[in-house]
């Protein structure tokens, strides 16, 4: 079981200090897909004239600007850092940027595919967003006694950026990684078969921290990503199971699969399942036809099963 976190402490708007580098505003969007609102960062000393990163601005919301100008007074915003293009995280970039007076937006470059396979989504991209800097992954940003790295993530989205501030060893996981639920993986453009490689490429990095865009901190690192992709391998291996039982359709998965959770998921959950059949498919291990899409029926390949 994953050991979900959804329990702390924080009030709209609100700047809190939550380490000695981090402070956070939320934003009062909150939702299915986004809990209690959008968690912005603002990464450095809290003192006149300091030089600041700002890591996903978050919805395009008059209030949460305000909250975050507010936050920021006196101190000089040298980046804006976005972990990927979905409209509870990108909107806000360029507003912020001209009201700080023109910082830089450092991004991966947008995805060439936005429409997710359906269109239940809180998730859609802003299609309007576009960095300043396009980042590979790699990448250092250093600022007034703060370093941050860019490491790319893909899987939740194409493009998604994760950031780690190196001195105090802690993850801006964005979407990829959250406590208090699992990540919506919705083909096209999100991969299960990267969002795989890219949970373990975090857990071997060994981080102290990982602070999501939504909720609370995850600060017993190891064992919840150990869970959190335990939990993807078990959700693989009970799609494999259906298809062997005979189901052939997404649409008899779900109910069986996802019994215990709000109906108004499903949706959400039928892409999940999509995205883990995909990634079957590429292995060999069960087959589409027509093709791999919501509405295709599925076989399975696998002797093992």
């Amino acid at each position: 079981m994953i050991p979900y976190l959804r329990q702390f402490d924080f009030a709209y708007g609100r700047r809190d200090q939550v380490s000695p580098l981090i402070q956070r505003v939320i934003a009062d969007n909150p939702g299915p897909f986004t809990f209690t609102g959008t968690g912005t960062y603002i990464i450095g000393r809290d003192r006149p004239g300091a030089e600041v990163a700002v890591i996903d601005p978050g919805p395009d919301d008059d209030a949460h600007l305000a909250a975050l100008l507010k936050a920021i007074e006196g101190r000089i915003v040298s980046h804006i850092l976005v972990t990927h293009t979905h409209r509870d995280h990108a909107p806000l970039a360029r507003p912020l940027a001209e009201a700080v007076g023109g910082a830089p937006i450092l991004a991966a470059a947008p995805p060439e595919r936005t429409i997710h396979a359906s269109g239940a989504l809180d998730e859609e991209d802003d299609a309007d967003f576009r960095p300043d800097v396009v980042l590979s992954g790699g990448e250092r940003i250093e600022g007034d006694g703060w370093t941050l790295e860019a490491l790319a993530t893909p899987g939740h989205a194409s493009n998604h950026m994760a950031f780690v501030l190196r001195q105090e060893n802690a993850l801006f996981s964005g979407d990829h990684v959250m406590g208090w639920s699992t990540t919506v993986v919705a083909p096209p453009d999100g991969d299960m078969a990267d969002y795989m490689k890219s949970l373990d490429a975090v857990l071997a990095r060994g981080f102290s921290t990982i602070w999501p865009t939504h909720g609370p901190a995850i600060t017993q690192v190891a064992p919840f990503l150990k869970a959190y992709r335990d939990h993807r391998l078990e959700r693989e291996a009970q799609v494999m199971a259906r298809l062997a039982a005979g189901d052939r359709t997404i649409a008899e998965m779900v109910p069986i699969l996802y019994a215990a959770v709000d109906q108004r998921l499903w949706p959400a959950a039928s892409l999940s399942v999509l995205a883990h059949l995909i990634k079957l498919e590429k292995e060999g291990r069960a087959q589409a036809s027509p093709q791999p899409d919501l509405g295709a029926n599925w076989s399975l390949n696998d002797p093992a099963f």
